[in-house]
């Protein structure tokens, strides 16, 4: 989670003034959405996976070990 703060920090939010905390939600929303499914990770689990995909092999691997 520290990595989600840090880069989410660096790259959207720090220089950004916001009318309302909807916006700044609609803004944040948006950059979860592309944090979650669109950029590749390098850590110990993704392994150049998005999140999403991290979770979904996961999952399969999961309900396989489950039925066996």
């Amino acid at each position: 989670m520290h990595g989600f703060h840090q880069t989410g920090r660096q790259t959207r939010f720090r220089h950004k003034l916001y009318d309302s905390i909807e916006a700044l939600q609609a803004d944040q929303d948006e950059w979860i959405e592309y944090y979650n499914t669109e950029r590749t990770h390098q850590g110990k689990m993704c392994c150049g996976r998005t999140p999403m995909e991290t979770l979904l092999d996961g999952k399969s691997v999961w309900l396989e070990k489950r039925l066996n």
